[in-house]
């Protein structure tokens, strides 16, 4: 009969002859037979099943066969013995080679046949330790396709005992290999197919034997910590494995990995590039939770330079997977954790912020369900971010717009959110070695690495160094031995001029400066810092002159610090009982200047009149009308009041305060245009309509006080408290006027500081008036002052009769605090280059300048309103105006002027004692560096090109795959071919999905 059979089923007989013959053949199957009659029907059907050139002959032969084995089963038990299958899996079945699909088929046939035989067992046993081996051989992702089948339908071919170990970890070794070798659709879904079904295998043993999984993460994370050979990187189809793996392990699992101590910093850095990789592997679940708990794992063992790192890597790569509907979720949810975590500087986020404008324009268009769902998340994570980290105007104003339309989260939301997931640095100088190695801004300038909320430092130290005039004399100081602190601020000043890195690290200048009453790593008011630090710059100067040259106390007062920033300002008080004045003078390196009260007049502001002054004991004294800052003299008094000259600060060349675009004030605060103003709500709200200025703020300073009440005035003439009138008058004016807005006041209902939020104008060139020195018991006449300041540009004479002279002031630099309260926030610095040289454009006019062309920026955005100015925003620099700078709180409700910083118009010298307003030559210096620093800043130059170098090495070893990426998600374009089905079966929308990348549904 066997010969028949082969012989029908080779002829040229139609099919159905030959399925006639083939329903005869099986019926005879349960005919008896003797075993060479057996055996030979065993050899056709077998050849039939594995060499049949037709999918026909193929079955004819695996029928015939079955029927048999089941009807004669002892013969087919010899047939089908331990060698004879030992040839099928070493040599194949010529000229079938061993690795043909059809072997493992024959192979499952013959092995259900004998399941319950004696020689099962032995059978079962061989298969086991066959299996392992292949696994080891490294077979191709089809060939473990039918291994996956051939142990789901026979589980006792998977190996067993010890060998189930093994077994796993030679699969995961044999999956790292895994390549999709074909852009064809079809081949795609086949190739996702195989590695599923792959994966499954582990299942399989998982299941069985829960103890083998912790050494198949061990062998996974080896696979995933270490380079490939031949600098290979582990195939992204790792990532079909940890879905198998039970939630309920995932902690004790990331706990042994990163308390392993034999796992290094740079191993677990790879591992978790490579798991965040995975994220583009579709079909898979739990990846984005496995690679949220090993970070958190790693956070909780304060290895937080490895999270730092990740994330700079892989942020973009994860953000970029959001155009991708099939990846979207895991994508997103790592995205959240990553920024979420990273809240110790802004340099995460700010890698995205080119990026979101497309991405929600492409969400908009793709109008999915996944798609609006990412919008929700992404948009309220935007805003949390914000609120964050302000004060980046310039970097920012691209986002709101695109998010203007969309719902603003409540300020409790957004601090819900921002509490949850943020880790903070083992240490603030880990934070600085972290930022990513990025080229220099395009301004030239140097920006100051955020050391852990210094950016009070930061944008003082830009301030003062943009100050020209007093960088250039600091930068030309010889022997700085004995002026440690002058020596580091000089040392500073040098690398942000010559160095060639995009930001450097002031960390030894933080902690020579820093006062020791500040919390490391607290925010602290830039204000009280820089006084701090202009009084330890003058004192250490001050001490070294005494020390090293032997002067006396009043000659070594006279110190750079002095001759920069020092003024002198005189406080009168007037008894209005018996109208004795005394009066006291004293130095001031600022002005802290308050906010007036809601009805004060603005233009009712005073100084005393040029009539003869009379000190205590000393003749009459000037009066002061009408009442300033308090309730007025009682009418008798009032008729011994002689009328008083009001003067004016003057301003000149200040633009329009611009007024907010609607919406400004909704939301959170200084976190966009369309926010809500629920969620902002400071303890004070700014009052935009009825702005101030800088000048009105200068007027209130000025305008004379009474000191009554509880606030009387102990008079030594009538030796009793009094009535009172207070003034206070400038007489030197420092080369830099320092003017420090006092936003920040205590409120006690909430017992806390607050802040007042009220827009202030800044006017681009300022005058102050400063009174003269008397030459004795009268004033300077109006006439010897035209006559002895007129020459300067900077100097103006008042009207006939004054004792007065305004000095002309131009606008250097704006620090500014974006935040709510003074413990919180963020500063950041505009600043242009004002030459002592030359009048700024703004005044030019005004001051009499003939030379106007000067003033032309160089760069765009500089304006008619001088040099080109700067935003200094800790490591970030950029080119900005002088309208941003004006319009910063209109766009940015929370975004406040704070420190302005004015540089004096160059005046020429006088005669000696008409004015003690000191000339401003010989102030700037061209003299060289130090040598030893020269070295210094070329060293440094060196080493940063070379970390540039290992840079692009690092990176490119983090990035995936070394390579592309995967097929499935090379042309985002691809998306767009048709949107995801907004309802129906979730096979419906899986298939729109891989539609929208180009793949068709499995």
């Amino acid at each position: 009969m066997d010969k028949i059979l082969e012989a029908v089923m080779m002829s040229p007989h139609s099919k159905v002859v030959k399925q006639g013959m083939v329903r005869r053949v099986v019926e005879s199957a349960a005919q008896p037979l003797d075993s060479s009659q057996c055996r030979a029907m065993f050899h056709v059907s077998t050849r039939l099943f594995l060499l049949g050139e037709s999918q026909f002959k193929r079955d004819a032969g695996r029928e015939v066969l079955e029927a048999f084995a089941r009807h004669h089963q002892r013969e087919f038990e010899e047939f089908f013995e331990v060698r004879f299958v030992l040839g099928l899996l070493r040599n194949g079945y010529p000229p079938l080679g061993r690795r043909s699909p059809q072997i493992f088929l024959y192979l499952e046939t013959g092995l259900r046949c004998l399941a319950d035989t004696p020689s099962a067992p032995d059978l079962f046993h061989l298969l086991q330790i066959e299996v392992l081996r292949i696994v080891c051989e490294r077979p191709g992702p089809e060939l473990c396709e039918q291994l996956a089948r051939l142990l789901s339908r026979c589980p006792r071919c998977v190996p067993s005992g010890n060998l189930q170990t093994v077994f796993c970890q030679q699969l995961i070794q044999t999956i790292r290999l895994f390549q999709c070798q074909s852009q064809q659709d079809d081949d795609i879904v086949t190739f996702l197919e195989r590695v599923t079904k792959t994966s499954g295998m582990l299942q399989t043993v998982w299941r069985a034997n829960v103890a083998t999984i912790f050494p198949s993460l061990k062998e996974l994370f080896i696979v995933i910590s270490t380079p490939g050979e031949g600098g290979s990187v582990p195939s992204n189809a790792l990532a079909s494995v940890v879905q198998y793996v039970p939630l309920e392990l995932m902690e004790g699992a990331v706990r042994n990995l990163t308390n392993d101590k034999n796992i290094s910093d740079p191993q677990m850095l790879t591992a978790i590039c490579r798991m965040i990789d995975w994220l583009s592997w579709p079909f898979t679940k739990n990846t984005d939770k496995w690679v949220i708990a090993l970070m958190k794992g790693v956070a909780v063992v304060k290895k937080c330079v490895i999270l730092i790192e990740v994330t700079l890597a892989k942020i973009e790569e994860v953000f970029a997977k959001l155009f991708y509907p099939i990846v979207r979720e895991g994508a997103l949810s790592v995205l959240s954790y990553l920024l979420l975590s990273f809240q110790q500087s802004p340099e995460a986020f700010h890698l995205l912020i080119p990026q979101i404008p497309p991405l929600v324009s492409c969400l908009l268009a793709e109008g999915s369900d996944s798609a609006q769902q990412c919008l929700q998340q992404l948009v309220e994570l935007i805003h949390c971010l914000l609120f964050r980290f302000t004060g980046f105007p310039d970097l920012y104003q691209p986002v709101l717009e695109v998010i203007k339309d969309f719902p603003c989260p409540s300020e409790e939301r957004v601090k819900q959110v921002l509490s949850q997931g943020a880790w903070t640095a083992q240490r603030a100088d880990q934070v600085s070695l972290c930022h990513r190695l990025a080229p220099k801004s395009e301004t030239g300038k140097t920006g100051l690495v955020n050391l852990g909320n210094t950016c009070y430092m930061n944008s003082v130290i830009q301030a003062l160094f943009m100050a020209s005039d007093f960088r250039l004399a600091v930068m030309a100081l010889k022997n700085c031995d004995l002026l440690p602190l002058m020596g580091r601020l000089q040392r500073l000043f040098a690398f942000l001029e010559h160095s060639q890195r995009p930001a450097i690290s002031p960390d030894s200048f933080l902690a020579a400066s820093n006062p020791a009453w500040f919390n490391p790593g607290s925010q602290q008011d830039c204000s009280e810092y820089l006084k701090y630090l202009l009084d330890r710059l003058h004192e250490e100067e001050k001490k070294s002159s005494q020390k090293a040259r032997g002067q006396s106390e009043s000659q070594a007062s006279d110190t750079l610090i002095k001759r920069m920033f020092g003024g002198k300002m005189v406080t009168r008080i007037r008894c209005l009982r018996c109208q004795n004045v005394s009066q006291k003078e004293e130095a001031f390196s600022d002005l802290s200047l308050a906010f007036p009260p809601p009805n004060h007049r603005r233009d009712a502001s005073f100084i005393l009149s040029p009539s003869p002054a009379v000190v205590e004991g000393v003749g009459p004294v000037t009066s002061m009308t009408p009442h300033p800052r308090g309730t007025g003299p009682s009418p008798p008094e009032r008729q011994q009041e002689r009328k008083a000259r009001i003067i004016h600060v003057e301003t000149v060349g200040s633009l329009e305060r611009v007024e907010p675009p609607h919406g400004a004030n909704e939301g959170l605060a200084g976190a966009a245009p369309s926010a809500r103003a629920s969620s902002r709500a400071p303890p004070q709200s700014p009052d935009l309509s009825a702005s101030l200025s800088v000048p009105d703020l200068i007027n209130f300073f000025l305008t004379p006080e009474m000191l009554t009440g509880d606030n009387k005035y102990r008079c030594q003439r009538c030796s009793s408290l009094q009535n009172a009138e207070k003034v206070v008058e400038v007489t030197e004016g420092p080369h830099y006027l320092i003017l420090t807005l006092l936003r920040f006041s205590f409120s006690m209902a909430t017992m806390r500081r607050r802040k007042i939020l009220d827009n202030v104008s800044i006017p681009l060139v300022l005058k102050i008036p400063v009174r003269l020195p008397s030459r004795g018991p009268e004033s300077v006449g109006a006439r010897e002052v035209g006559s002895g300041l007129g020459a300067g540009p900077g100097v103006a004479a008042e009207p006939e009769g004054s004792a007065y002279v305004s000095l002309t002031y131009d606008l250097a630099s704006v620090v500014v605090h974006s935040g709510l309260s003074s413990e919180s926030g963020h500063y950041y610095c505009y600043a242009r280059e004002c030459d002592g040289e030359k009048p700024s454009a703004g005044g030019a006019g005004e001051s009499g300048s003939d030379d106007p062309a000067w003033a032309t920026p160089t760069q765009p955005g500089g304006g008619a309103e001088g040099t080109q100015w700067y935003l200094f925003n800790d490591t970030r620099v950029s080119y900005s105006s002088f309208e941003a700078v004006s319009n910063v709180t209109a766009h940015f409700p929370k975004d406040t002027a704070y420190v302005m910083l004015y540089q004096l118009r160059p005046t020429h010298r006088v005669e000696p004692g008409d004015c003690c307003i000191m000339a401003t030559e010989g102030l700037r210096s061209t003299e060289p560096l130090d040598r030893e620093l020269v070295e210094a800043i070329a060293k440094d130059n060196t080493l940063h090109l070379q970390e540039q170098e290992r840079g692009v090495r690092h990176r490119a070893a983090l990035s995936p795959s070394a390579a592309e990426p995967p097929v499935w998600l090379k042309d985002p374009r691809r998306r767009e071919r048709r949107p995801t089905p907004e309802s129906g079966t979730d096979e419906d929308k899986m298939t729109g999905c891989w539609e929208q990348v180009g793949v068709p549904a499995v």
